[in-house]
C-alpha cells in the first residue's frame, strides 16, 4: 500500500485513557461536532479519546475504544504501527494513506487516514474519512450548487420571457378584432399558446413568489394528503404502501411546499407505471425512517427526517440520471421537466436535499430533511 507525507493538517480522533478520560473528553470535545471518524492515540497505538463519528462506525462505545490499540481496528494494522512510530519521531508533519476500517457485524470501511502530529507531545490525531462518504459529499455539493445555478437561472429567464409574452398575447387580442372569422383561429393559437407558456413561467416563478409559510408539520400527514391524491387520478392497478416510523417527531415546516414536493415525484412514480398499473402491479413506497448523526448540505445534524418514494417502474435513463434536477429535463414524452427541479427547490428551503438511486425495477427518490 502506498504511502505518502504530507504537509501537516488538522484531524480528528478515537477514546481516552481511563485516568485522564474527563480532561481528555473536555479538551477534544470539539472533534464530536464533526462527521469525519477522529481519534487522539499515544505513539504507541492506545486511544486517548474517539469521537462520536468513529464510535458509530465502529458499532462499539466509546468506553470500550478508550485504552484500546487503535491499529487492531484496521486490516493491516501494522501501517498505522508504522505511521504513528514515524509521527513520534518527527519523520513528518502528517501521513495520508487508504485503509479498510474493521467494523462490529459489518464488513470493513474502505477509509482515508490521516495521521497528523499534534502541540503535545506523544499525542498523535488519526482522522479517517470513509470513501463512501467523500463520494457522497462531493455529489451532494453538486446538487447544492446545481440546484442554486438552477435557480438564479430559472428566475433570470422567467422574466426574461414574461414581459414580451404579455404583449404578444395583447396584441393577438387587438388583430383578432380587426380580421374576419376565417382569420380568428390564428389568432386564437397565438393566445392559447402565450397563455400556455404563461403559466409555465408561473410555473417556474411559484417558488420565488410564495412566501415561506412556516409551521408544525407531521410528515405522515403529508404522505397521507400525497396518496389519497395519487390513488385518486389513479385508481386501477397502483398500490401505494405506507411504511411509517410513528416515533417521528413533527417539525417546523412549510407543509403546502413539502406536499408539492412529495405529490410532484410521487407523480411522476405514477406516470412511468402505465404498463404495470395494465397488468395491477404496480408499487409506490412511502418509507420514513429517522437518520442520526448524518451529513449533508456541508453540515452535521444529530437527526434527519428520511423520506424514501419508491416505485418499481422502468428506472430513470441512463442519459439523465446526472441532470434529473436540472430544469426542463424530462424522462418522459411530453413531461414538462419542472417536477423535480421544483420538488429540490421546496426541500432546499427546508435546509435539506433529495438524492435518487435508480436502476430498472426501482427507483428510490430520498427526501432528507434535518430535525430538531
Amino acid at each position: 500500500m502506498k504511502i505518502r507525507s504530507l504537509t501537516k493538517s488538522k484531524s480528528c480522533p478515537p477514546a481516552a485513557v481511563s485516568s485522564s478520560l474527563g480532561l481528555a473528553t473536555l479538551r477534544f470535545h470539539a472533534f464530536d461536532l464533526l462527521a469525519t471518524l477522529v481519534a487522539v492515540v499515544r505513539a504507541d497505538g492506545r486511544v486517548v479519546f474517539a469521537n462520536a463519528a468513529l464510535e458509530d462506525a465502529l458499532g462499539i462505545s466509546r468506553r470500550t475504544i478508550e485504552g484500546s490499540q487503535l491499529p487492531e481496528c484496521f486490516t493491516e494494522p501494522q501501517i498505522l504501527r508504522h505511521a504513528l512510530s514515524g509521527a513520534g519521531s518527527n519523520e513528518f508533519a502528517a501521513l495520508r494513506y487508504d485503509a479498510w476500517l474493521r467494523r462490529l457485524n459489518h464488513e470493513p470501511l474502505p477509509v482515508h487516514v490521516v495521521v497528523a502530529q499534534t502541540d503535545v507531545a506523544g499525542e498523535v490525531i488519526v482522522e479517517m474519512l470513509p470513501l463512501e462518504q467523500q463520494a457522497r459529499q462531493e455529489r451532494e455539493e453538486r446538487l447544492m450548487d446545481q440546484a442554486q445555478a438552477n435557480k438564479e437561472l430559472i428566475r433570470n429567464l422567467a422574466h426574461e420571457i414574461k414581459n414580451p409574452l404579455g404583449g404578444i398575447r395583447g396584441a393577438a387580442q387587438l388583430l383578432q378584432m380587426d380580421i374576419g372569422k376565417e382569420l380568428t383561429e390564428y389568432t386564437q393559437v397565438i393566445i392559447h399558446e402565450a397563455d400556455r407558456l404563461q403559466t409555465l413561467v408561473d410555473r417556474l416563478l411559484a417558488p420565488h413568489r410564495r412566501p415561506h409559510l412556516v409551521g408544525d408539520v407531521n410528515m405522515h400527514e403529508v404522505c397521507e394528503r400525497v396518496r389519497s391524491l395519487i390513488l385518486a387520478e389513479f385508481p386501477k392497478g397502483l398500490q401505494v404502501v405506507r411504511d411509517y416510523d410513528t416515533s417521528i417527531p413533527e417539525f417546523r415546516g412549510d407543509r403546502e411546499q413539502l406536499i408539492q414536493a412529495v405529490l410532484n415525484i410521487a407523480h411522476n412514480a405514477a406516470q412511468v407505471l402505465t404498463e404495470r398499473m395494465a397488468t395491477g402491479d404496480a408499487e409506490i413506497i412511502f418509507r420514513t425512517r429517522i437518520a442520526r448523526q448524518v451529513t449533508f448540505g456541508k453540515q452535521r445534524y444529530r437527526l434527519a427526517l428520511e423520506l424514501h418514494v419508491v416505485d418499481n417502474g422502468p428506472g430513470v435513463p441512463d442519459l439523465i440520471k446526472d441532470r434529473i434536477f436540472y430544469p426542463l429535463v424530462s424522462g418522459r414524452e411530453g413531461g414538462s421537466g419542472l417536477g423535480l427541479t421544483l420538488a429540490q427547490t421546496f426541500v432546499q428551503q427546508h435546509h435539506g436535499l433529495i438524492e435518487c438511486d435508480s436502476r430498472p425495477g426501482h427507483t428510490d427518490f430520498k427526501l432528507l430533511i434535518p430535525l430538531p
